[in-house]
């Protein structure tokens, strides 16, 4: 067949998460409603550079857009991906989200009796920063009926002009921006989910609590504790190098194995990786319960499922102590459950979907429809 009608031809996406210490992206295709890994990619700041993309504190990257779109390209001509539309992804950090309640009204109404609220929730003036709504409760009308629950979310003008520099310099089509959450419901919560479930993204460089409920972000919370601070926790033990580190958490993780005296300093008393990562564990067990318990205590709604994304998700026993901690079914991230994929690759993406959790969504984003 030589001529194929538009409506058969695959649409394609990318989807491109610049994180803290890597960037990642996935090729995505759909034909009838069927999603195909088409490819996939990654590139560490630590192969380019000697520092981090981003860090914990700063809204923008740390290197130039040319760079990082150079990056890009290198994955992206590695992979040999051909797709040219892509969906970035914007760090939650560098987000603002708050919700609040408005009378109910009418939809022409709305908008700017959002900007009004806006004013006075977010810390910047409106003018630095672009903000998107969506009501998450309550219908809209021009009766008297129950109020309206908004969902708000700024982003300052910096960050955006950034990333669009990036997809222009990387040759790119950018279909769309969309803070990490966002892209994280859509890749691991399914449409027909209608129980409260808790999101925790353990990030490089830190960790982000969302609170979804029919595949709808209620709350979210960033905070610093991350993937990083736990590898540094085990090289400052053990006087050793932070790739060895790295190492050691993930392949020892929260098991209760002793080291090995080949990794101990000499001075050191016998120890496993479990009693250096624990505190650091708890800590982001507790501002999870601290969250969750917040919930509860203002909508009186309990969270009925707990889902782990990151690279961290996958060191050894850390899913089985957050169930035993949260008493709560825990889930590790797989957002390529629904998607098609070769099985002889089912191992590996396996041990690497907690990590592109994000990236997948992106890409998802880029599949639906204008």
């Amino acid at each position: 067949m030589l001529w194929t009608p538009l409506k058969l031809i695959p649409k394609t996406s990318l989807g491109i998460d610049i994180g803290t210490s890597s960037i990642k992206i996935v090729e995505l295709s759909k034909s009838r409603e069927r999603e195909r890994l088409k490819n996939y990619g990654e590139i560490e700041a630590s192969v380019l550079y000697q520092k981090p993309f981003r860090t914990f504190e700063k809204n923008t990257l740390l290197f130039s857009s040319r760079d990082v779109a150079k990056a890009i390209k290198a994955i992206i001509e590695e992979a040999g991906m051909k797709t040219r539309q892509a969906v970035f992804s914007i760090p939650d950090f560098s987000s603002f989200f708050t919700t609040f309640d408005l009378p109910s009204m009418a939809k022409e109404e709305l908008s700017q009796a959002v900007t009004y609220e806006a004013r006075r929730h977010i810390p910047l003036p409106l003018g630095e920063v672009t903000i998107d709504w969506e009501v998450i409760e309550g219908q809209l009308s021009d009766q008297k009926k129950s109020s309206l629950k908004v969902l708000l979310v700024a982003v300052p003008n910096e960050v955006i002009n950034q990333y669009r520099e990036i997809a222009k310099f990387s040759e790119l089509e950018l279909f769309a921006l969309e803070a990490e959450v966002f892209g994280l419901v859509r890749s691991l919560v399914s449409e027909d989910e209608k129980r409260v479930i808790f999101l925790v993204d353990i990030g490089a460089q830190s960790t982000t609590c969302s609170i979804i409920e029919k595949k709808v972000l209620k709350k979210s919370h960033s905070f610093n504790a991350s993937g990083n601070e736990l590898t540094e926790q085990v090289a400052k033990s053990l006087s050793v190098g932070y790739k060895t580190a790295k190492d050691l958490k993930e392949k020892y993780g929260l098991e209760n194995i002793p080291l090995p005296r080949a990794h101990l300093p000499v001075s050191s008393e016998s120890k496993s990786i479990r009693e250096i990562l624990l505190p650091l564990i708890d800590i982001i067990l507790r501002e999870i319960e601290n969250v969750a318990s917040n919930l509860y205590q203002i909508e009186g709604k309990e969270v009925q499922k707990f889902i782990i994304a990151g690279g961290t998700a996958l060191i050894p026993g850390l899913p089985e102590y957050f169930q035993d901690y949260l008493k709560k079914e825990v889930e590790v991230a797989d957002p390529f459950a629904k998607i098609f994929y070769p099985p002889i690759l089912e191992k590996t993406i396996k041990k690497m979907g907690p990590a592109y959790a994000i990236a997948v969504g992106m890409a998802q984003r880029g599949l639906e429809q204008k």
